[in-house]
């Protein structure tokens, strides 16, 4: 085997050239574990994208989007605690 192998997540991680990848990676991560962080959030919110360490966040409900954006400093605590990173700074509703 060649002393120079090495695994995908490696070349992911540390090829400079591959940092756009690596971001669209962790917005991704974002969105996939929404509902396992918030599973009660499941039937009221969609997880649209993330853009620029921005949430954006939908819901048909005026109620749930005004106690969303009273949330919105622990919604943002809960995910970049849950990925021990900052991934989130801010949260947006369209």
């Amino acid at each position: 085997m060649h002393k120079d192998f090495h695994s995908l997540a490696e070349i992911v991680n540390e090829s400079p050239g591959l940092s756009g990848l690596r971001n669209s990676l962790k917005q991704s991560e974002v969105i996939n574990s929404f509902y396992e962080i918030f599973p009660n959030f499941k039937k009221v919110v969609l997880a649209i994208k993330v853009e620029k360490k921005t949430l954006f966040l939908s819901t048909e409900s005026s109620a749930w989007k005004s106690e969303l954006k009273f949330m919105d400093m622990l919604i943002i605590k809960k995910i970049n605690d849950h990925f021990k990173e900052e991934r989130i700074k801010w949260v947006r509703f369209v």
